[in-house]
């Protein structure tokens, strides 16, 4: 986590307030892949302290991507209770705040991607067909469902993993 990101470590628990995108194009949401985790996830990151949410997904989306894209408008609120897994998490008590944006499309799948993670890992942008989206190993698994039919309004979502 940047040490200017919302977030906190305590004890055994861990906190982070992000924002993230969804970036549709020709039946494909654009996710995120690195060399570390064996995942896809979404594009976005850690929400800084003083910064809106919109402002955040904008930055991200373009740290990543290298392409400036615009935010449409919010569509989930997505609270994530887990057991974090690997590197800074791992073993700790999770929870995370994510406010998904649904980004105008640009009308290309063109992207000029060289981003590493924030632990350093090399990343790469991949566009995954919305229709099989739950063939892959992806988070949130919530995608799968839900952007095959967006929602007209915001939607929040609470998953809680055992």
């Amino acid at each position: 986590m940047n040490e200017t990101d919302c977030g906190f470590t305590t004890d055994k628990k861990w906190f982070r307030y992000r924002a993230a995108a969804v970036i549709i194009e020709n039946g494909c949401i654009l996710m995120a892949k690195n060399t570390h985790e064996p995942h896809y996830y979404s594009v976005g990151g850690g929400v800084h302290c003083g910064e809106t949410a919109e402002a955040a997904v904008i930055r991200e989306v373009f740290e990543e991507t290298g392409v400036h894209y615009d935010a449409d408008r919010l569509i989930f609120i997505h609270e994530n209770f887990f057991k974090g897994k690997g590197g800074s998490i791992d073993g700790l008590e999770c929870h995370e705040v994510t406010l998904y944006f649904l980004m105008k499309p640009r009308g290309t799948q063109q992207l000029d991607c060289h981003s590493l993670t924030s632990e350093g890992f090399e990343e790469k942008m991949v566009w995954l067909p919305i229709d099989k989206y739950d063939t892959y190993f992806a988070y949130p698994e919530f995608f799968g469902e839900k952007l095959k039919n967006l929602p007209d309004s915001v939607e929040h979502i609470v998953t809680i993993e055992d």
